[in-house]
């Protein structure tokens, strides 16, 4: 149970896209709902802007999971990079990947990555000051 936590959430977008972009082309474009509006407008999403979505919130789940201490979250840090690197080559090298939701799914990656950094060396920070600043 303790892995689940160390697994990097924005794979599953990833995995998504991926499904989407290459068994069923053009898929991505398609309509996945219409939300009729008090205005009498009515929004269209696409799947590629549900995966979008879906990717912001999962950042904010990473982001919460990054303000823990413990070993699992170097772990999580890491296959996080790993799903940024992949991502990254991927949307240098496949042509199913240049598409500005991949590159907008990218950037979110990007943020997982450095967020995740970033508080972690902060929370580590606070942890170690803490601790000094006890009774010896």
């Amino acid at each position: 149970m303790r892995f689940i936590v160390a697994f990097p959430l924005l794979l599953l977008v990833l995995v998504a896209y991926n499904v989407m972009a290459f068994w069923e082309p053009g898929s991505l474009w398609a309509e996945a709902t219409r939300v009729n509006m008090m205005s009498g407008a009515s929004l269209a999403l696409q799947w590629a802007d549900v995966l979008i979505l879906a990717a912001l919130f999962l950042l904010f789940v990473e982001v919460l999971k990054a303000a823990r201490v413990g070993s699992l979250t170097i772990i999580d840090h890491i296959m996080s990079t790993g799903v940024f690197i992949a991502m990254l080559v991927e949307f240098l090298l496949v042509p199913q990947a240049d598409s500005a939701p991949f590159f907008m799914l990218l950037g979110i990656s990007l943020i997982d990555v450095v967020a995740g950094y970033s508080i972690s060396i902060r929370s580590a920070r606070r942890d170690v000051a803490f601790g000094m600043d006890g009774p010896a």
